[in-house]
């Protein structure tokens, strides 16, 4: 390894002066991540190179906090990006193996002599950097995918359950595929919410869309319907198909007395909305 030294240079100064050479020996360390570079440059901006530098840099002068920070704003572009987390595990691994050969020959070259004291404290600050590099790496990457997931749910959450206003107090509910427990839930956090949020005085529940509802949906649909005209809105359903309101009979279900039923939309609309 032909390495360029200067008398009496810091081990900052010694890496700055082999940065080409550190860049070549990381280059055939990574062996996994150096065909992706390009790739990984192009998809989200990351220049793999410069960053390892900057790792480098930030753990050999022990500026934990830039180091912290630096691994916080990785973690959101690999996981922005959706980059192999693989391939960020190896290259710092490589960084590590790279930073420590070069540390053994600047030791060499520069007769540094170090203790054994000495030599143990600084191997225990470079791991322990590295490391803490790649837990908040981690964990900045798990944030923004959790975020990112809760973020799609509410959205599916939204769009499963679309209240739409028609005018300031009148609102309509469209329900369309299949409605399970889960869904119902849903629906209940939902429209009690915008009820209160958006003083909504009739909600139109719309079922035309929805083919069939088993019996402890249905069951769980009385109680919603309850707890609307407990918050003082009033319920019309309409689009009812015969098979669930066979059911709602065997059930003994009746709610005439806080809801109210419209064969289909159109009518309710007729009847809700000033034309």
């Amino acid at each position: 390894m032909e390495l360029k030294i200067i008398d009496n240079s810091s081990i900052k100064d010694f890496l700055v002066s082999n940065r080409a050479l550190f860049e070549e020996n990381l280059l055939a360390e990574a062996i996994n991540v150096k065909d992706k570079i390009e790739e990984i440059h192009t998809i989200g901006n990351i220049n793999l190179l410069n960053n390892a530098h900057k790792l480098v840099m930030y753990v050999v002068e022990e500026r934990e906090h830039e180091l912290i920070l630096f691994a916080k704003q990785e973690g959101v572009s690999w996981a922005k990006y959706s980059l192999t987390i693989a391939f960020k595990l190896e290259w710092v691994q490589a960084i590590r193996r790279t930073l420590w050969d070069f540390l053994y020959n600047y030791e060499l070259k520069t007769n540094f002599n170090s203790s054994r004291e000495d030599f143990f404290t600084l191997e225990k600050n470079i791991n322990q950097l590295i490391d803490q590099f790649l837990n908040y790496f981690f964990i900045s990457y798990t944030k923004y995918k959790d975020e990112l997931l809760e973020t799609q749910r509410k959205l599916v959450e939204n769009l499963s359950v679309p209240i739409i206003p028609i005018s300031k107090e009148v609102c309509i509910l469209p329900l369309i595929g299949n409605i399970d427990i889960v869904r119902m839930t849903t629906i209940e956090d939902k429209v009690l919410s915008s009820i209160e949020n958006s003083h909504i005085q009739t909600l139109i529940i719309d079922f035309s869309g929805v083919a069939h509802m088993e019996e402890d949906v249905i069951n769980y649909l009385n109680k919603i319907i309850n707890g609307i005209f407990m918050m003082g809105c009033k319920s019309v359903l309409t689009g009812l198909r015969a098979e669930n309101v066979k059911v709602m009979i065997q059930l003994g279900i009746s709610i005439e007395h806080v809801a109210e039923y419209k064969g289909t939309l159109q009518f309710a609309l007729k009847d809700y909305v000033s034309v």
